[in-house]
């Protein structure tokens, strides 16, 4: 692994929204951890010379700004709308094929069991259903990003 893919890979992480990843291959292990300021990465390679390990931490700068701003989204509207959550860590869908439409729009009606996308995890894609009745009034998340356990996907309005 060289350094333009560890570069890639703390971009990858800081945008998902995720808090830590680890990476372990036979030679080098990589831990990525991000926070609401800075992004911190550790890295330990075997050296096969004998020299017992390197440890890199690259700078904080690369990380962008909006990792803090994803792990909370509109804190202000979550108070008056009920969120639809990611029940699994994967990549979010708003569509069940490239060719199909989109399962749900901003100002459309869901109830209980309505399909509201889908989350693709190992290859297999989950249908994720509402469990609220209400209006979908934002779609907080993009076509095609990673999501997480528990992060807010949609804001419903209950009224």
């Amino acid at each position: 692994m060289d350094l333009k893919d560890i570069q890639n890979l703390i971009k990858f992480v800081a945008k998902s929204g995720a808090s830590e990843v680890k990476l372990e291959m036979e030679d080098i292990k990589i831990t990525i951890k991000t926070g609401s300021e800075r992004t911190e990465t550790t890295i330990l390679q075997q050296v096969p010379s004998g020299i017992s390990q390197m440890v890199a931490t690259p700078a904080a700068a690369q990380a962008p700004a909006q990792v803090a701003v994803t792990d909370s989204p509109v804190t202000e509207e979550a108070v008056k709308y009920i969120e639809i959550t990611s029940p699994i860590i994967g990549t979010f869908y708003r569509r069940p094929a490239p060719d199909k439409p989109v399962f749900v729009e901003v100002g459309d009606m869901v109830s209980p069991n309505t399909v509201v996308c889908m989350v693709e995890a190992m290859k297999l894609f989950n249908e994720i259903e509402s469990e609220v009745s209400g209006k979908i009034v934002k779609i907080l998340v993009e076509d095609g990003t990673p999501v997480e356990y528990g992060q807010p996907i949609f804001l419903v309005d209950p009224s």
